[in-house]
């Protein structure tokens, strides 16, 4: 009888617990696995929604928690946030001993986490290696981790080559799809009546689902874009706008007082949500007439839903792109929405393939778990020339 082993999974933001909801669900089910879940970054910040309660609501038991977020999102701010979520996240390892860790994407959270497990010999399991995103530091983070990982996990398989690129064995390097395609199959939708009448904002006419990001590796370019966003949007009067908040990243705040600014000034046409969650934002998401801003959610559910997605600026530049989404920077904003926001181009994009797999991913990721022998111990694999 194999002996059950202890599965740490990490959360620090809304979007990362979104994306891992069905594989702690399927975890904490399994007899042959112990679910450990820690719990940060901004979970536990009231001014980003407290999300830890959705957490605790969804019926899941929190081993640890660790406060690691300061009120500042300046760079020197993001740094003492890392550093004092090392400390924590040492005395949970420490604490929970498990066998191995598994952590998902590219965040300051989660390579704070990395590198502490890589000093403790745990031996992590990453999701969503391989992957590009140009216009943020996210891209050398989530590259970092997966030197540090013992098993990968990857969206798609040009993901699993540019992993194997990296130095690492093809023996730990699996294609299981995109976790976040799995609520699709498997979470039901909320109807727009119900949806409207839960945040008191009308999405029963055309609404336009939007979350930007700041881009930490041109700022200043965020401002632009997010200027130009508005300016294009003032166009389509008709169009509500449902707006929610973005990661707690370096200029974050300039995004956060714009988008309250407007809500504001126009209470019928703007809502601002610090967090939807998983079922009200995909719910959101099937009902938009488009997902606009830079989430990677506009690149990987909204193809899956038939939406068409307005991709801004240079955050998520290398993503594999399926042919609903339309890029956009500040100069050419206003041409991009009105293709996004055609009935011709809305009609495409019901047939589109999604390049992110088919929504099948947790039970493949828990076989590796319980299958493969995990070390914190690996050499590099060098190509064969």
């Amino acid at each position: 009888m194999t002996a059950q082993k202890t599965i740490a999974v990490f959360t620090g933001t809304r979007a990362e617990y979104g994306l891992l909801y069905w594989l702690l669900h399927d975890l904490n089910q399994d007899t042959d696995t112990h679910l450990q879940l820690i719990v940060s970054g901004t979970h536990l910040v009231p001014g980003f929604g407290n999300t830890v309660a959705d957490i605790e609501r969804d019926g899941f038991q929190i081993s640890a928690r660790v406060d690691m977020v300061l009120a500042s999102n300046s760079s020197v701010g993001v740094v003492k946030s890392m550093a004092v979520g090392m400390m924590g996240y040492a005395e949970a390892l420490d604490r929970l001993q498990p066998d191995a860790l598994v952590l998902l994407g590219d965040r300051f959270e989660a390579l704070a986490m990395a590198q502490t497990a890589l000093i403790m010999g745990v031996p992590i399991v990453h999701l969503h290696g391989g992957e590009v995103t140009e216009g943020a530091y996210d891209d050398a983070i989530r590259h970092s981790i997966t030197k540090m990982a013992s098993l990968h996990c990857v969206a798609a398989e040009p993901y699993r080559q540019r992993v194997i690129q990296l130095g690492e064995d093809p023996a730990q390097v699996h294609t299981v799809g995109t976790v976040g395609l799995e609520h699709l199959k498997r979470t039901p939708l909320l109807a727009r009546n119900d949806l409207s009448a839960d945040l008191g904002f009308d999405l029963t006419r055309d609404y336009c689902l939007v979350t930007l990001h700041s881009e930490t590796h041109a700022l200043a370019q965020t401002r632009r874009e997010l200027d130009a966003l508005i300016e294009a949007l003032a166009d389509y009067p008709d169009i509500n706008v449902l707006w929610t908040y973005p990661n707690a990243d370096q200029g974050a705040q300039v995004i956060i007082d714009t988008i309250l600014t407007l809500q504001q000034e126009l209470p019928e046409r703007y809502k601002v949500v610090v967090n939807l969650g998983s079922q009200r934002y995909l719910s959101a998401m099937a009902g938009a007439r488009a997902v606009l801003g830079n989430s990677s959610s506009g690149l990987i559910e909204a193809p899956a839903l038939g939406k068409p997605t307005l991709n801004i600026g240079g955050r998520q530049q290398g993503r594999l792109l399926a042919d609903s989404v339309v890029g956009a920077d500040a100069d050419n904003m206003k041409a991009a929405l009105k293709q996004v926001f055609s009935a011709e181009f809305a009609q495409q994009c019901q047939t589109v393939t999604n390049p992110y797999g088919d929504g099948e991913v947790s039970k493949r990721i828990i076989h590796l778990l319980k299958t493969t022998s995990l070390t914190s111990r690996k050499a590099f694999h060098d190509l064969i020339q």
